[in-house]
């Protein structure tokens, strides 16, 4: 690119208010009502609010790349989005579950969530300007997350019981495991003495 002199413009750094950013930052902003539509068993307008969250994690990559505006922050951002909105939904959906008797979604499962994203948070050096460090193992229980959350609140909006609390509940225990042995193995990574 030139400034019509012929002369090379720099490339310039995007600012952090970018169109991805802001697409993240609506995930961000929606987990309140998510929690309270959750809470509420209002389960429809909870699935309107995950469908749209779900959609905004995939356009915020997307935009991100196809405006030549990917960055760090930008990372985090999205993955900062993504724990707390799946998190705070799956602790309102076992809160709910405490009031009614029934279980489906491990109290511990949200805090676990929590856990393990500041401990990628940390030992990525994210806040230090980092790229997240990502592990394939990691992305399988990001979604996973959004997969037992997706799962209680559509067969609650669709009003079918499609699969039995039992089922999800060991789901949802396995993916609990998944995140300890995710940890573990991040831990695990750090500790171990660099060989370059």
């Amino acid at each position: 690119m030139s400034d019509g002199t012929g002369d090379p413009v720099p490339a310039t750094k995007p600012g952090w208010l970018t169109a991805a950013n802001v697409v993240s930052l609506a995930r961000l902003a929606a987990t309140p009502f998510s929690v309270v539509a959750v809470l509420d068993a209002n389960w429809r307008l909870a699935g309107m609010i995950f469908a749209g969250a779900v959609a905004s994690d995939f356009l915020d990559g997307i935009i991100a790349r196809w405006r030549n505006t990917v960055s760090n922050l930008g990372g985090v951002l999205d993955h900062t989005a993504d724990a707390v909105f799946v998190a705070v939904t799956l602790w309102g959906i076992a809160y709910l579950e405490v009031g009614t008797g029934t279980d489906v979604v491990p109290g511990i499962l949200p805090w676990f969530i929590v856990l393990a994203f500041l401990q990628y948070l940390f030992d990525s050096k994210a806040l230090s300007g980092q790229p997240l460090r990502t592990s394939w193992l990691g992305r399988v229980n990001g979604i996973a997350y959004y997969v037992v959350a997706g799962t209680v609140i559509g067969r609650n909006a669709l009003g079918i019981d499609w699969l039995p609390d039992e089922a999800i509940y060991w789901a949802a225990l396995a993916v609990v495991v998944s995140t300890l042995v995710s940890m573990f193995d991040r831990l695990r990574a750090l500790t171990k003495p660099r060989t370059d």
